[in-house]
């Protein structure tokens, strides 16, 4: 049987896609533009609004937390004998919260449990991907312009994310389970800079930018409640350091990976060469 990815274009979509092909099994890759999502060899893309297409021969799924049109994915899955779903939701998870990043989360994960299908949700807080946005300016200025230089985070690596939705999604017992999930360490973001000049041997400079400008650059990313969430996110995260789980260590008997690795992963993003 298949197991279906979508969000295909992800960055732990891409991983786990990797991930599951080393293991032995049938993938089948979703997403909005199927035309630019780039698979390994001999994975069939579908687009992400043509359910009935994409749960073909599927038994298994990995879904990204989009509220917009699960309920009615998650009844034509369960109709097409799907026997398990995992979701990619968020640290926080609440239906009933102010935080709209909280809330749009929540509200996927009591879709998904309400559903009538086994189910695990799997809760990553920061994502150490989120450093990619600094990649252009480093590369063309050496620098990064943010107001937030002391906001801490545990950021996790997108494999580590991707190896605990492989395992729920080939083992047993992680039915109407709940991960959450972190990295190793919490640091600051000018921690994350300095880590990544270290790595780039090349010197990066932190140059503050005002909370006006910052918010139109955030615009970008969705809509102004979600902006406002971000903002009060890192906020509340300065000189507080944040708190990490040991899930990824209980269920893999190994030690995640570290900022440190993520940056020597990703290289290439910040210095322009493969």
């Amino acid at each position: 049987m298949t197991i279906l990815v979508t969000g295909a274009r992800g960055h732990v979509a891409q991983s786990l896609i990797r991930q599951l092909l080393e293991a032995g099994e049938q993938v089948r890759a979703a997403g909005k533009d199927p035309a630019a999502t780039q698979v390994p060899t001999g994975v069939d893309v579908v687009a992400a609004d043509n359910p009935a297409l994409a749960l073909d021969g599927v038994d298994r799924v990995f879904l990204y937390a989009d509220p917009q049109g699960l309920d009615a994915f998650l009844a034509q899955a369960r109709e097409a004998g799907v026997r398990h779903v995992v979701l990619l939701s968020a640290a926080l998870a609440d239906p009933t919260a102010t935080d709209a990043i909280a809330r749009m989360h929540g509200v996927a994960e009591e879709s998904v449990t309400a559903s009538g299908l086994p189910w695990t949700a799997l809760r990553p807080g920061a994502f150490a991907t989120n450093a990619l946005q600094w990649a252009p300016e480093i590369r063309a200025e050496g620098r990064v312009t943010n107001p937030f230089p002391d906001t801490h985070s545990a950021p996790i690596h997108e494999a580590d994310i991707a190896e605990i939705a492989l395992k729920a999604l080939t083992e047993d017992g992680h039915e109407n389970s709940v991960y959450e999930l972190t990295g190793p360490d919490s640091i600051t973001q000018r921690d994350q800079l300095n880590t990544i000049a270290q790595t780039i041997a090349r010197p990066i400079e932190w140059r503050l930018q005002d909370l006006e400008t910052h918010r139109q650059v955030l615009s970008r990313w969705g809509s102004p409640e979600i902006v406002e969430s971000l903002l009060k996110h890192s906020v509340a995260a300065t000189n507080t350091p944040a708190a990490t789980t040991n899930t990824f260590a209980k269920l893999t008997g190994k030690h995640p990976r570290s900022f440190a690795q993520w940056t020597e992963d990703h290289k290439e993003a910040f210095t322009g060469t493969n």
